[in-house]
């Protein structure tokens, strides 16, 4: 399984491979700040996107390289997130951008010049949705089964529905809701739940950073007796700025998971209860439970990402590293690893806390702080103390 790790100052991408800790370095060749790195359905294709303006869309190889097969200037400014829809729809891509604008691009493939060979590629803009008065901040397709939705937030606070209602001509989108938020919004996400008994759901994220703002993730539903979205829950307890939330995957959970980088690393669990009340409105009522809170990046987390079975977490943050939590029970997660950049393995905070307790007394001081503000690699993942990765 791939991890893409969001770096905020390099126009780079590293990518690692989970089972060998493998990091391959890519020249992104942008220009500026890589805000966004997204793969397809399948991990086989990467699209990036950066302050120059710029997308790129980049291939895997047979021998696992990355090569980049287009780019182009997507927008008049600076470009926050990009997002791939199903497969079943075709290669299309969708941006959001400073510029105020969304926009929707497929992938044109031309004729096969010979036995062997790809036809030539190239990316066409089939919309661009010019409804918001601010900033796009982020931009995600819904889940396949509801067709070809697209939902889109903004810093002016409003979340936006588009649908195509037509799959085989995606030059024509309809604004199907308009949902009204109190905070500027800088993210959002469906639940990606299969069990069709789960009404669409989307959490969105604020990072509003005034005081008395009080919490900064809602939840929202969608009503099928008011035909409307209706805001479930405000999460109180995350009262600093979100900068990424992310549902898990769900393969048969009764509850769902939410993962939340704000100043550290958040997991919630949102199980539905079953009353008269919820019974009667038709809408999901939530027990809302924090399930895990890491300060491991000890400044800020800036992404958070699942692998295919909503176990593991991964998050990146202002320390440079990519660090994973693994779950061992509904509410028991512990850190399982942090690699940097280059791929190898820094100590996890347990383990740093652990290294630093175990320093001589009467070591000078100069010796302590060289060993505790040093990295120091303690081995591989691959303990007998440790559960298998799953």
């Amino acid at each position: 399984m791939w991890i893409r790790k969001k770096l905020k100052f390099l126009p780079s991408v590293f990518v690692f491979k989970f089972n060998m800790f493998e990091a391959q370095e890519i020249n992104a060749e942008h220009k500026d700040l890589i805000h966004d790195v997204a793969y397809d359905y399948y991990g086989d294709r990467m699209a990036t996107c950066s302050s120059d303006q710029y997308v790129k869309v980049w291939d895997k190889n047979k021998d696992e390289k990355w090569t980049l097969t287009s780019s182009w200037k997507a927008h008049s400014a600076s470009v926050w997130k990009v997002t791939w829809a199903h497969p079943e729809f075709g290669q299309v891509l969708a941006t959001c951008s400073f510029d105020r604008t969304a926009a929707v691009w497929e992938e044109i493939v031309g004729d096969t010049p010979g036995p062997g060979k790809r036809g030539t590629r190239h990316w066409v803009r089939r919309t661009n949705l010019v409804d918001s008065r601010t900033s796009v901040t982020d931009v995600k397709f819904g889940p396949k089964a509801q067709g070809l939705q697209l939902a889109t937030c903004s810093a002016e606070g409003i979340i936006r529905i588009y649908e195509a209602p037509d799959v085989m001509n995606l030059s024509q989108w309809t604004l199907q809701h308009e949902v009204q938020c109190k905070l500027p919004l800088s993210c959002l996400d469906w639940n990606p739940t299969l069990n069709r008994m789960h009404p669409p759901m989307i959490a969105v994220g604020s990072d509003e950073t005034g005081a008395g703002a009080g919490g900064k993730v809602f939840i929202y539903e969608y009503s099928e007796n008011s035909r409307k979205w209706i805001k479930l829950e405000t999460i109180s307890s995350i009262t600093d700025s979100v900068h990424d939330i992310r549902f898990a995957p769900n393969l048969g959970r009764s509850f769902h998971i939410l993962g939340v980088a704000t100043k550290d690393v958040r997991i919630l669990n949102l199980a539905p209860v079953e009353d008269e009340q919820s019974a009667q409105s038709g809408l999901t009522k939530l027990d809302i439970q924090t399930a895990a809170q890491f300060d491991d990046h000890g400044c800020t987390v800036w992404r958070v990402c699942w692998n295919v079975t909503g176990t593991i977490l991964a998050s990146s943050g202002d320390d440079g590293c990519v660090r994973m939590f693994k779950m061992h029970g509904k509410k028991l997660w512990k850190p399982v690893v942090a690699l940097k950049g280059d791929g190898n393995e820094v100590p996890t905070a347990a383990e740093a806390r652990s290294t630093s307790q175990n320093i001589p007394q009467g070591t000078p001081v100069p010796t302590i702080a060289t060993q505790t503000a040093r990295y120091i690699k303690l081995g591989s993942i691959s303990q007998p103390s440790r559960e298998p990765w799953y």
